[in-house]
């Protein structure tokens, strides 16, 4: 995966203290740190080749059948008859007869921010994430490390710092913020700054909050957080510098006002009006609505609050109401599971997919491809993710049924491949003789 360049700008406009404190604070820090120390990475991943699988592409409702698939140096070569397959010598070869491959799954909403966190992830299939919202640059470091082949992945596509009003312990992760340790990020100039602070330190996209959060007891969900001038301010500064906008928003007014401000896609969406969906429609506005977080809410892992499993019970049907409206209007849906991948976390992109093809009636090729193509498109990364294509990254799952049949079947792959590394080989099953 190759990480995008990006154009900086210089912080604008008539600030208040805390932005005024993100000009006057040094841009780095003092020259004379100690030298990195020295890391070997992993071993690049040596030519392996799946032999007799049967291959849901993540574009085609039409399987191919008894193929084989060469990976090499972390692509994917080839795929095809093994018969026309040209195996290099000192491959590795898997006989997966009668198993079923699909492209490695995306999740377009996490905030994954540790290397546990990561092999969590990886673990249940996911290949490539997009954060929303990390302690500091965790998520631009864990993104390099994996760059720099010292991880076997996932991929991440970083947003650094959340841009949103009180910024906590996110003030603390360069000098320019420390000013909003005690401020507010509340003005558009300020919202400008920052986003240019994120886009110094190489983020692939700017998380933005419209709307209050609906995972904490204190706060109302519908309560509109920025008005349309400033969300438009955080996708003008983004734009300059190459970037596009997530933007957290439940309510209907935030999610309008981020919408006319010019945001790629709305994260969860819950009380989205119908007039509302039909904007994001006219708009080309994506929607990741995160569903299989609330299915969690007030269980074990991430909401575990007796008074969020309350606010569950009401939010979950409307939510899900939303998402069905808004797949009649043919509004781009895509997954994000909302989790950290703590260890009691059971929200996962594989649940997602079964959720809406079990309870919302989805083809299943469209859930899968809401985790797979359709949200490589929407992370811009659809060059090299999300197919099972030659010349795509090798990021593979190995199901022991066709998931277009058997839905489940995505929830416990037994092999995992990515980035050509083979993360999980759970086969074969039988115990040979000595």
């Amino acid at each position: 995966m190759t990480h995008r360049p990006h154009r900086s700008s210089g912080l604008h406009g008539s600030l208040g203290p805390a932005a005024v404190a993100l000009l006057t604070t040094a841009m780095v820090l003092a020259a004379g740190a100690a030298p990195a120390v020295a890391q070997s990475p992993l071993p690049a991943p040596g030519p392996l080749v799946l032999h007799g699988v049967n291959v849901v592409d993540g574009r085609s409702a039409d399987p191919r059948i008894d193929v084989s698939i060469l990976l090499v140096e972390g692509r994917i070569e080839a795929v095809g008859p093994r018969s026309e397959i040209s195996v290099p010598g000192g491959a590795r070869s898997l006989d997966l007869s009668g198993y079923w491959v699909v492209p490695g799954l995306l999740d377009a909403h996490s905030h994954l921010n540790t290397l546990a966190a990561a092999q969590r992830a990886l673990e249940s299939g996911v290949t490539t994430v997009r954060t929303a919202g990390v302690g500091g640059y965790a998520d631009v470091a864990l993104r390099d490390a994996v760059q720099e082949g010292r991880l076997a992945g996932p991929d991440i596509l970083a947003t650094g710092v959340y841009v949103t009003p009180q910024l906590a312990d996110g003030a603390l992760a360069d000098p320019r913020l420390h000013g909003f340790l005690t401020d507010s990020v509340d003005t558009p100039e300020e919202l400008r700054a920052l986003v240019a602070v994120n886009a110094d330190h190489g983020v692939d996209w700017i998380k933005t909050r419209a709307t209050e959060r609906a995972g904490t007891p204190t706060t109302d969900p519908r309560e509109q957080v920025y008005t349309e001038a400033e969300l438009r301010a955080v996708v003008e500064e983004a734009t300059e510098h190459g970037l596009r906008v997530a933007a957290h928003a439940h309510g209907d007014e935030g999610i309008q006002a981020a919408v006319r401000a010019g945001v790629a896609s709305i994260e969860h969406g819950t009380y989205a009006s119908p007039e509302t969906l039909a904007l994001m429609r006219d708009e080309g506005t994506w929607l990741v609505p995160t569903l299989s977080s609330v299915l969690s809410f007030g269980q074990a892992g991430d909401y575990a609050d007796p008074r969020l499993f309350l606010r569950g019970q009401h939010l979950a049907p409307r939510r899900v109401e939303m998402v069905r409206r808004a797949h009649e209007l043919g509004i781009p849906i895509v997954v994000g599971v909302d989790t950290s991948y703590g260890p009691e976390s059971t929200a996962r992109v594989s649940r997602a997919i079964t959720f809406m093809v079990e309870e919302l009636a989805f083809d299943p090729l469209d859930a899968l491809q809401a985790a797979t193509s359709r949200s490589a498109e929407l992370l811009g990364v659809a060059d090299r993710v999300g197919l099972v294509d030659p010349g795509m990254d090798a990021d593979l799952l190995v199901l022991d049924s066709n998931p277009l049949e058997r839905v489940r079947s995505i929830q416990d792959p037994l092999v995992i491949v990515s980035n050509g590394h083979l993360v999980l080989n759970r086969l074969p099953f039988i115990k040979g003789d000595g």
